[in-house]
């Protein structure tokens, strides 16, 4: 993280934007948009960090479920904890669920009454803006979950932090392409294809990639993980026996398209030990690529709140790791992992014939502040 100053500037800005947005609650929808003080404990503390980013319930007061002004505010609330670029690029993976319906003939339901629906988003605060304690909100729908902790008025955690695609590419007039994530994806391929052949049969961990990305949406995830199939990252089971039919099968295609076998999954599964190339092995050029790209993760949130700068420092770049699975050529399913002290980032882009990306940063050892929370309720709250 940046200086103090920095973080508790955002940290009040946040304050400010959840103050309002809860003031324009009646106290029905109050409740829906509010959950526990964060507290790290496992019981009272477990639904803050449940995320997802499938087309399931996320937990919250959606846009449905609000008047425009509402509405208004939630987003300056979503916007407190972004930068720019990254509110853009979630105003078009929200508005991308018209297109999906499009593409897919608008018939996806999910056991609602609208399955690609760009009003099912959810925002909840957890705990009372501002002041001393711990207190954050969280945001998600398809495709976007975004996690933040303020604690004694600082911006302690941005993590886990997920923007999707789907489509990834989409035309526009005049022969124009809309791609959300285009160079999320672009600056990892053009990296490790810049590879010396002996660099990059180290990097390519294997031809073919998985379905999804490996840490999937576990709050706390392990060495040996793989990924989970989709059916798997839902909010329980769908009350349509129909629906719940569709979405298995959905999954159980997946993972046959996908053929994996044992020992191709455990080539990919997470290990505390990064797998691929250390940036240390990079040369000039190719370790700017790699700061560039680790940019479209590390800048969603607020320069003041961004470890960015961590990576200007030589031997902090030099212990991340780059890491590839499947094709180097653009169009085909492919998946990357940039892994390293305090951070883990995943991508893919596999499905729809290679139109459907994920991206997701997180920090292992902090994500949703846990390491925080634990020093400081040792501080402020036991004997």
């Amino acid at each position: 993280m940046s200086d103090g100053a920095g973080t508790r500037a955002t940290a009040g800005a946040m304050a400010e934007a959840a103050r309002e947005w809860l003031d324009t609650l009646d106290a029905g929808q109050r409740e829906r948009a509010t959950g526990h003080v964060p507290s790290g404990d496992g019981d009272t503390d477990a639904e803050r960090r449940r995320w997802f980013y499938t087309p399931t319930d996320h937990g919250g007061l959606t846009f449905h479920e609000q008047l425009p002004p509402q509405q208004r505010a939630a987003m300056k609330l979503v916007g407190s904890g972004l930068s720019r670029a990254a509110y853009v690029t979630v105003a078009t993976v929200m508005g991308l669920e018209n297109v999906l319906d499009h593409s897919e003939g608008f018939v996806a339901m999910f056991d609602r009454t609208r399955g690609r629906d760009p009003l099912m988003y959810y925002l909840r605060v957890f705990g009372e803006p501002g002041g001393t304690g711990a207190w954050g909100w969280r945001f998600g729908g398809h495709h976007v979950s975004v996690n933040m902790l303020v604690v004694d008025g600082e911006v302690v955690a941005t993590t886990p932090c997920f923007l999707g695609a789907d489509p990834a590419t989409s035309e526009l007039l005049g022969e124009a392409t809309l791609r959300p994530l285009g160079r999320v994806e672009d600056l990892a391929r053009d990296l490790v294809r810049s590879l010396p052949a002996e660099l990059r049969g180290r990097a390519v961990l294997l031809d073919k990639a998985p379905p999804d990305v490996v840490a999937a949406n576990r709050t706390d995830p392990q060495e040996g993980d793989n990924w989970i199939p989709l059916a798997g990252i839902w909010r329980g089971r769908f009350g349509s026996d129909t629906e719940q039919a569709k979405l298995d099968a959905a999954s159980e295609a997946i993972e046959e398209r996908a053929g994996f076998t044992g020992p191709e999954q455990d080539l990919l599964r997470l290990s505390r030990s990064p797998r691929g190339v250390p940036a240390s092995e990079l040369d000039a050029a190719q370790r700017e690529m790699l700061r560039d790209l680790l940019g479209t993760y590390l800048c969603r949130v607020p320069d003041e709140v961004s470890p960015m700068t961590r990576y200007d420092e030589a031997a902090e770049l030099d212990r991340v790791h780059v890491a590839w699975a499947g094709s180097l050529d653009r169009g085909a399913p492919h998946y990357y992992r940039l892994q390293g002290p305090r951070l883990l980032i995943e991508w893919d882009n596999t499905q729809r014939g290679a139109n459907h990306a994920h991206s997701v940063w997180r920090d292992p050892s902090s994500d949703f502040g846990l390491d925080v929370l634990g020093a400081h309720r040792a501080a402020h709250h036991l004997a």
